[in-house]
């Protein structure tokens, strides 16, 4: 029965599920043709050189897909609150209420699932084209299809998303049956204890890893430095309402000055709502924070041993990480829609009140840019962390080599995405009718 009801609400409401059931086929994708590449490289001893390479990517390619799928599911469970507080006040029990959130996340990982892995093998067929044509590989990586690969990506997308959807019901079921009668902006608890205490041993963790990469043998410092880097990125999410609740008033504190009524508007959502703010924060800190790791890190390695590269070797990195970072893009974009579109009600009552559709859409605009500043700002210094070790690992100063116009690059694509989600996600709210149909 749960399932049957599970299955219409996904059925009917497919809109308010696409971005889970893209997040989990992307990540199924990334993990099952990373994975056959490496099956396929690893049964060919001319392909021993670029094995560290591709397993180094396809580890970068799984975290990625672990994180984006348990924040987007999260935040897909967490912005229904009011639904599940109208459900519980017509009598349904905290424990229905958790087995149809985990329901859902069942329809959507099997069907996601399923996609994801029609998909993995031309993705991997183009990947091992790419490696070709940069000479990476120029006698090809071929595509094995084997079934390790396959079910790797079935842990990624059955397992995590069940599991995120698991935890997010937690909070859902806590929404008592008055809770939708009560729509308060402002978050009365930042954080739980748990969440504090997970983000302070993860940055321990992370600070330990740092502290380890110089004193590894030269073959594993990367590799010790990317998980340096994904461990601060747990950490930072984890702790991130309450640095960006700071960071955001001081980084909003021009936009009030330079735009006193939409830069008010900005800064408010920003102070009232962090956990909000930050889950669009998080995909941007984790694509600054991962892509500047990789990328630098061969840059430093190479500008330490003397070589320079030119041609198609100098597309070797951004290849290997370009589908990572792609799918962070993907992210930054469907958690800003999403973190903007639940605030259809809010942007109508401020019209209702004289707020024009242009101070609105500056201040979506303002605030989107503080979040994307705010990520940025946070994914670099767990760079610049990690990169600093690496360099000292491999010319025993703190230093290391960067290129700014990718830096740049990187994060003006991140600023475009989120304008585009906010903007596009929010118009019916801003030039529609006050009143919702």
């Amino acid at each position: 029965m749960t399932l049957v009801l599970a299955w219409n609400n996904v059925r009917t409401n497919w809109t308010g599920f696409a971005s889970s059931f893209v997040a989990v086929v992307i990540a199924v994708t990334l993990v099952s043709g990373g994975g056959l590449l490496v099956a396929g490289a690893g049964g060919h001893d001319e392909l021993n050189g670029i094995m560290g390479l591709l397993v180094l990517s396809a580890v970068v390619s799984g975290f990625v897909s672990v994180f984006v799928v348990a924040g987007m599911l999260s935040l897909h469970v967490l912005r229904q609150r009011r639904a599940w507080g109208l459900l519980r006040s017509i009598g349904m029990t905290p424990r229905q209420v958790r087995r149809l959130i985990t329901a859902e996340a069942l329809v959507v990982a099997v069907l996601a699932s399923a996609v994801g892995c029609a998909l993995a093998v031309p993705y991997a067929g183009v990947m091992a084209s790419f490696l070709r044509a940069v000479e990476l590989a120029p006698m090809g990586v071929p595509v094995e299809v084997t079934s390790v690969p396959f079910v790797l990506a079935l842990v990624v997308g059955l397992v995590v998303t069940l599991l995120a959807a698991r935890v997010a019901a937690r909070k859902a079921v806590g929404v008592g049956p008055l809770e939708v009668l009560r729509d308060s902006a402002a978050q009365q608890r930042l954080m739980s204890w748990p969440r504090a205490a997970l983000g302070v041993v993860a940055l321990a963790g992370g600070g330990v890893l740092v502290w380890l990469v110089p004193q590894v043998k030269p073959t594993a410092a990367v590799p010790t430095g990317l998980g340096a880097t994904m461990v601060l990125c747990v950490g930072a999410s984890a702790l991130g309402p309450v640095v960006l609740r700071g960071v955001g008033w001081v980084l909003a504190a021009p936009v009030v000055w330079l735009d006193p009524a939409a830069g008010m508007l900005a800064r408010s959502a920003l102070v009232t709502q962090p956990r909000r703010a930050m889950s669009a924060a998080s995909p941007v800190m984790l694509t600054v924070a991962l892509a500047c790791t990789f990328l630098f890190a061969v840059s430093t390695s190479d500008a330490a041993a003397g070589v320079t590269r030119t041609g198609p070797s100098a597309w070797v990195a951004p290849v290997l990480v370009g589908s990572a970072v792609a799918y962070t893009v993907i992210s930054v974009l469907n958690a800003t829609a999403m973190s903007m579109a639940e605030r259809a009600e809010e942007i109508r009552l401020l019209r209702s009140v004289g707020t024009q559709p242009g101070q609105l859409a500056r201040a979506l605009c303002w605030e989107s840019l503080v979040v994307t500043a705010t990520g940025t700002l946070l994914g670099t210094a767990i760079a610049v962390a990690s990169l600093a070790a690496l360099g000292k690992a491999a010319t025993g100063e703190l230093w290391f080599a960067f290129s700014m116009p990718q830096f740049v690059a990187l994060v003006l694509v991140c600023a475009v995405s989120g304008l585009v989600g906010g903007l596009v996600s929010t118009r019916g709210a801003r030039r529609g009718p006050l009143v919702a149909d």
